[in-house]
């Protein structure tokens, strides 16, 4: 069916900047509900950040809101995760993913999401 496809990780040093694409194909876009995922070296898969493909507002979660955005481009349907000031500790495996309904929560969990990238990996050195 559709597919999600994660872009922009790499390696950066501390205080860099990244910027992540989720490109998706094969979906009704407005009928999405997309979020960013990243899971830690040997920690639970944990939300970073929500968006409402049909122009609903966004979410952050708190303890990186003053460092990262979401944004999409609704023409092009693609979402990006903006992190700013990286730390040794933001190294993670980022996952883009995507629900076949409209946003009831912010904050859904993991196990809700239905649709998901192979992931991209985001390495931060001091």
């Amino acid at each position: 069916q559709g597919q999600l496809a994660e872009s922009g990780g790499g390696s950066v040093q501390t205080g860099g900047s990244l910027r992540l694409y989720c490109t998706t194909s094969g979906y009704y876009y407005r009928r999405l509900c997309m979020g960013w995922f990243r899971q830690l070296p040997g920690k639970e898969r944990e939300l970073i950040a929500t968006i409402d493909t049909a122009g609903g507002s966004d979410y952050v979660i708190e303890s990186v809101s003053d460092r990262f955005t979401i944004s999409q481009d609704r023409a092009k349907e693609t979402t990006s995760l903006q992190m700013n000031s990286l730390k040794p500790e933001d190294t993670a495996m980022y996952y883009c993913a995507a629900v076949l309904y409209r946003c009831y929560s912010p904050k859904l969990s993991a196990v809700t999401y239905t649709e998901w990238g192979s992931g991209t990996q985001v390495t931060v050195s001091s």
